[in-house]
């Protein structure tokens, strides 16, 4: 199917764990049924202690294995969506040029808790980036009214003096196991994701590696990097509003 993209990337939500990023590690280096595994890092929150120098070393590690992305955690290493009182442009700017003062030209990002709103959206737009923060159904422990993106396919959101492309997250490791047993066509897009912390059980690494294993008999594996290229060029404009939750 020409245009039609199978994707996987991991939000990397303790990219100082040990054990999280030894694991994500040598699944990147087997690249499970073909996949290229991307790694959307969290950035070290400094005022929390975290290690600036590890941080910088493994994500250059992490680049040598696949893309790498810009996960943003609003509120602090244990708080995915903003806080009452937090600025969520703020910190993404912040991070951004934390990351290009120490050399990383992330291409990717995704909201932490997928938070999205306009005045991000315009934002990651300026930086530059391809996000991945839309969801295709809201996930179930989102309230109706938290501000998100839904899109069930790649798209330009344009808004007043800019156009940011949008590649969405559309398949949790639950959800992909599931999908791959429906005889439903795929949507020319399939972006599976699934978080660091996850490998840490053995029964939601199996998960994963199955429906991998099912997703590559019915799509040829690519990653972020080649899907990105292909929709930036055949990927349709949709006005940003009508991707924007509630």
């Amino acid at each position: 199917m020409p245009g039609a993209y199978a994707v996987v990337s991991c939000h990397v939500d303790h990219p100082l764990d040990d054990r999280s990023w030894r694991l994500l590690a040598e699944l990147q280096e087997r690249r499970p049924s073909g996949f290229r595994i991307a790694a959307l890092m969290r950035p070290p929150d400094l005022a929390a202690g975290e290690d600036e120098e590890r941080w910088v070393e493994r994500a250059r590690e992490a680049a040598a294995r696949g893309p790498v992305g810009h996960h943003t955690h609003f509120g602090g290493p244990s708080q995915a969506r903003p806080r009452a009182g937090d600025d969520p442009v703020a910190r993404v700017r912040a991070e951004a040029a934390w990351l290009g003062g120490r050399g990383f030209s992330p291409r990717f990002f995704c909201g932490g808790g997928w938070y999205m709103d306009r005045g991000l959206a315009e934002t990651v737009a300026e930086l530059g980036y391809v996000d991945c923060t839309a969801t295709e159904v809201r996930p179930r422990y989102l309230e109706k009214d938290a501000p998100r993106f839904e899109l069930d396919h790649p798209a330009w959101l344009t808004f007043d003096g800019g156009r940011l492309l949008a590649l969405p997250t559309t398949h949790s490791i639950g959800r992909a196991a599931g999908a791959m047993l429906d005889p439903e066509p795929l949507r020319e897009l399939v972006h599976v994701y699934f978080h660091d912390a996850d490998l840490r059980s053995p029964a939601r690494r199996r998960a994963l590696l199955g429906a991998l294993a099912i997703l590559r008999r019915r799509r040829n594996p690519s990653d972020l990097e080649q899907a990105a290229d292909e929709f930036a060029e055949t990927a349709p404009e949709l006005e940003l509003s009508a991707a924007s939750r509630p």
